[in-house]
């Protein structure tokens, strides 16, 4: 059976082998990439993804209504979906220019 001191000099030995295939595996991949990046014109911009549309600062931000229930108070953007009052006053006959605010 293998002693304490020879099992954690193995252990040492397999240590520094894992860090050096770590190293020479690491460096390929950026040779890889830095050939391909050069091969169509890339940019490290282009590669973290700056270059894509950034959401402006109005996203997400309510929409005034445009349409408005007189009878109720309930309004619609005009985005989305109808709601159902909307629905239910157009198909009764109602314009839609009726609820304009």
């Amino acid at each position: 059976m293998a002693s304490l001191q020879d099992l954690l000099a193995q252990r040492a030995e397999i240590e520094k082998r894992i860090a050096d295939a770590q190293r020479e595996e690491r460096a390929a991949a950026i040779t890889k990439i830095r050939s391909l990046m050069a091969e169509y014109g890339l940019t490290a911009a282009d590669i973290a993804g700056k270059g894509a549309p950034a959401r402006t600062k109005t996203a997400g931000t309510k929409v005034a209504a445009k349409y408005r229930n007189a009878a109720t108070g309930e309004s619609w953007s005009g985005r989305g979906l109808q709601p159902k009052w909307l629905k239910a006053a157009l198909a009764a006959g109602r314009k839609l220019e009726d609820f304009t605010v």
